[in-house]
């Protein structure tokens, strides 16, 4: 009461000769953000001779649209018998600036004569909101219609550029801007670097990063962020440390991009030291992006307590520390903490979820992310691309493809055509293709390949090994070279579903081609994997010479894995000396193994030497080297039976060694002997036959 009465005594001591008075205390109402006193003055002027003057009605008009009462500046606006240029730009920038976009199009196709600023109103109010598309169609506009475009035109579109991740109309926009003195300026010089990284260009963002003559924090942020959200990420961590050699003050934008680096790169002792940053700006201590910044980069690096400590010091919380916690706990293998912690959660969005069921496929626990798919259903969570990656995983994992064309039926419900753009399920058909590789059929993985509308180098391996895993050589040989036409780069997993493919296949030449072809063409140095490979190849061939060499000569330590694939191929071919060669070396890297001892027995007593086959039992003793048990499982209407050498576990034991005597005795009247030396001979199988017997 008091405040109006002082307002309507200033207003009653004025000279009112002019409006100059009423406009100065408007402005007062829009700095004070004073609707209630904006009214009193409004009242004031309708009792004077200036109710009518445009001037003081935009101002009014001004008033009500910036303290966001926009329904009493479009209606003072109706109401106004004269208007002028500034009259529409008032009210559009009120319209804008509040969300009323629509609205605001309609005014300004009513404006007679447009000007600059009605055009960047337009332009930047529709940027601001997220409708990029429109903001660019009346920067064109603006640009076609001959007007002088300036920082605020240019900041506005390259905005909408980044928004839209349109690399081309942002090419074409800097091209603009070049011809131009606003090239030169620092914020624009920033929302380029900004534009170009959300369009993947780091290069570009780097190159224009470099020829700015003045930066400041928001440019240093643009290139660290670009740095971590596209990579190399380290060079993020590098920005930031020369950020600070600047001088440059970080804010809460540049320590979160940074803890997030981190995080990507498990740089544990980095991360430790931005925490000390952060610790020592009171302003940022409780800053929750930052914390939660911070609790994902400590469960990142398996520094799962530390993360529980931010996580349960932080004064609010939201869905994202929730979640990340739920990510954090998964990927430490406390799946069962995660699970604890999600029940507890008020608020679960589709991010919540994906934690969990990725926690249970990482840690092996399939059937529950199963279980808790269909608990997401029940509650009719809208799945993303990424919850059906978690399922197909699930799926591929179990071998089920039933369960997998299940899933199959509701990635079609949803639409999902994988695709790069504009957020890529590209890796939902890959994942797609190698539940089919996993489950045995090859022709449904071909169909998903076809119907993909793109394609990426995962595609391409995930049906190449696929068709090595399950036999097919020839289409992997095949698939192969329709990836080199396509213009796909291949890798080291591409090379080696090809040298599996020629292994399996027993092509030598082809083989021994594409290996030295991944230098040669692709400059690719082979990994312990491609030796492995080609030394299986070369000794299921009889090629053992050659094996021997290349396993001896590679640049990489052979391991246990690559010299079996050689001892193998020496059972197959009977060939003692290479045989016990390469079992020697395997003694050397692993003795309690009981792998080689075993396979140079068998070498031994299929040529019928049997002092030898004693000799190596009698060594495997004396060494504490113990033979594993072997183990088969089968599944049945959906349940796993597993069984161990000598098992009598199974409820239904009596039964299933019935049956296999039953099996044996009609096997016997057909005919059939089997031919088992004598080595082979040993307790496993003597003890099954005596279970049959039971």
């Amino acid at each position: 009461m008091a405040r109006n009465a002082l307002v309507k005594q200033k207003i009653e001591t004025f000279s009112l000769s002019n409006s100059s008075p009423f406009a100065k205390l408007l402005d007062w109402c829009i700095q004070s953000n004073s609707v209630r006193h904006g009214r009193c003055i409004h009242a004031q002027i309708l009792k004077s001779q200036f109710v009518s003057e445009v001037f003081i009605q935009n101002r009014l008009v001004d008033m009500y649209g910036k303290c966001g009462f926009v329904d009493d500046a479009r209606k003072l606006f109706d109401q106004m018998p004269n208007r002028n240029i500034f009259t529409y730009n008032t009210v559009l920038s009120a319209l804008t600036r509040w969300g009323f976009l629509d609205e605001a199009a309609g005014v300004f196709l009513g404006i007679p004569e447009r000007d600059q600023c009605s055009w960047n109103s337009m332009v930047s109010g529709f940027a601001q909101h997220d409708r990029f598309k429109e903001a660019v169609e009346y920067f064109v506009g603006m640009h076609g219609e001959g007007f002088v475009l300036n920082q605020y035109s240019f900041g506005s579109v390259v905005s909408a550029c980044a928004g839209l991740v349109d690399l081309e109309m942002g090419i074409q926009v800097h091209a603009l801007m070049s011809k131009s003195c606003c090239l030169m300026d620092v914020y624009m010089g920033s929302a380029l670097v900004d534009m170009y990284a959300k369009c993947g260009e780091v290069e570009c963002a780097l190159k224009i990063f470099d020829g700015m003559v003045e930066r400041n924090r928001v440019t240093w942020n643009s290139l660290i962020t670009c740095y971590e959200q596209n990579g190399p990420v380290t060079k993020a961590v590098e920005v930031f440390a020369k950020m600070m050699d600047h001088g440059v003050e970080p804010d809460e934008v540049t320590l979160a991009s940074v803890v997030s680096a981190c995080a990507t790169l498990t740089l544990i002792r980095e991360g430790r030291q931005i925490h000390t940053l952060v610790l020592k700006k009171d302003k940022y201590r409780n800053d929750q992006i930052l914390s939660n910044a911070l609790v994902d980069m400590y469960a990142k690096c398996g520094r799962i307590r530390e993360a529980g400590f931010i996580f349960q010091s932080m004064p609010s919380r939201n869905v994202i520390s929730e979640t990340t916690m739920v990510s954090g706990y998964a990927k430490a293998a406390s799946v069962e903490t995660a699970n604890l912690l999600f029940m507890k959660m008020v608020d679960r969005n589709i991010v919540s979820w994906n934690a969990l069921m990725a926690g249970y496929t990482q840690n092996g626990e399939n059937e529950k992310a199963l279980s808790l798919f269909r608990l997401l259903k029940r509650e009719s969570v809208l799945p993303t691309h990424y919850t059906f990656g978690n399922l197909l995983n699930a799926c591929a994992n179990l071998a089920d493809l039933n369960l997998g064309m299940q899933a199959h039926t509701h990635l079609l419900k949803h639409g999902i055509c994988f695709r790069s753009r504009p957020e890529s399920d590209v890796f939902v058909g890959n994942a797609l293709i190698d539940l089919y590789m996993k489950c045995g059929s090859a022709e449904d993985a071909l169909k998903v390949f076809l119907y993909m509308a793109e394609r990426d180098h995962v595609s391409w391996n995930a049906m190449i090994v696929g068709y090595a895993q399950n036999g097919y050589e020839i289409q992997a040989l095949e698939m192969f070279k329709r990836m080199i036409i396509s213009g796909e780069k291949p890798d080291h997993i591409t090379m080696i579903g090809v040298l599996c493919a020629c292994s399996h296949g027993g092509l030598v030449e082809e083989g021994r081609h594409y290996f030295h072809s991944m230098v040669k063409l692709y400059g690719l140095e082979p990994w312990k994997d491609h030796y492995t490979c080609m030394a299986d190849l070369l000794g299921r061939a009889g090629c053992f010479d050659e094996a021997k060499d290349l396993i001896e000569t590679m640049p990489i330590k052979p391991d246990n894995v690559v010299w079996a694939s050689l001892l193998s191929a020496c059972k197959v071919h009977r060939n003692v000396d290479m045989g016990k060669y390469v079992a020697e070396r395997l003694v050397e890297i692993d003795p309690t193994n009981s792998g080689p001892y075993v396979l140079l027995s068998n070498i031994y007593a299929e040529l019928g030497r049997w002092t030898d086959v004693t000799r190596v039992r009698k060594f495997m003793t004396q060494n504490g080297v113990v033979k594993q048990p072997g183990c088969s499982w089968i599944e049945i209407q959906s349940k796993v039976h597993v069984f161990m050498v000598k098992d009598k576990s199974h409820p239904h034991k009596q039964e299933i060694y019935s049956t296999l005597k039953n099996l044996t005795k009609q096997l016997k009247l057909a005919g059939y002997a089997p031919v088992l030396m004598e080595s082979e001979i040993d307790e496993e199988v003597v003890d099954c036959d005596h279970l049959m017997e039971v």
